[in-house]
């Protein structure tokens, strides 16, 4: 039977074409993912989407469709654990958890952080906002600056002593 008449549903077909195709398709997203049990399981997947579907698919196109389907699968986890992860290291808000008091102490305290930042001189208070809020290296903040990074090194240190003093000896940056 010329192969373009082939159906992909007739059973012998099928088993034709994950014979010759599974160890191919499973190479290439072991070789993709580096997990061959995950691997395993997206090419399967992949098979019996091709089976439920076997009516509309074109036995000539079988074979890149199952490395579609494996490909955009792969992809489709690689996002959930983007997600996934992205989601662990967010942080959390225990504000429920926490006594009033202590909820009160922390905004007293940014309050008056803040108040002792804004008393920083203009060059001090722009390198120490870059270093902590924006995480800027001492190199990029150089650069932002036009200053050398000892330059940067120095105003950092001459911001922490001024708000070591104005905010008590207990805190330690």
């Amino acid at each position: 039977m010329p192969e373009e008449k082939r159906s992909v549903c007739e059973e012998k077909n099928f088993d034709t074409l994950f014979n010759t195709h599974y160890e191919s398709a499973r190479n290439y997203l072991y070789y993709k993912c580096g997990n061959l049990q995950q691997a395993e399981d997206i090419v399967q997947d992949a098979f019996v989407k091709l089976w439920k579907q076997c009516a509309d698919i074109i036995y000539n196109t079988a074979k890149s469709l199952i490395f579609k389907i494996c490909n955009n699968a792969l992809l489709n986890e690689f996002a959930h654990k983007k997600v996934v992860l992205r989601y662990e290291k967010a942080p959390r808000d225990d504000r429920n958890h926490e006594s009033p008091d202590f909820i009160l102490e922390t905004e007293e305290f940014r309050e008056k952080l803040e108040r002792c930042i804004g008393k920083l001189s203009p060059k001090e208070r722009e390198v120490f906002l870059l270093s902590r809020i924006d995480k800027k290296t001492y190199k990029e903040i150089a650069e932002i600056t036009n200053i050398s990074v000892k330059g940067v090194e120095r105003r950092m240190s001459n911001a922490f002593i001024t708000l070591r003093k104005l905010l008590g000896s207990e805190i330690n940056f």
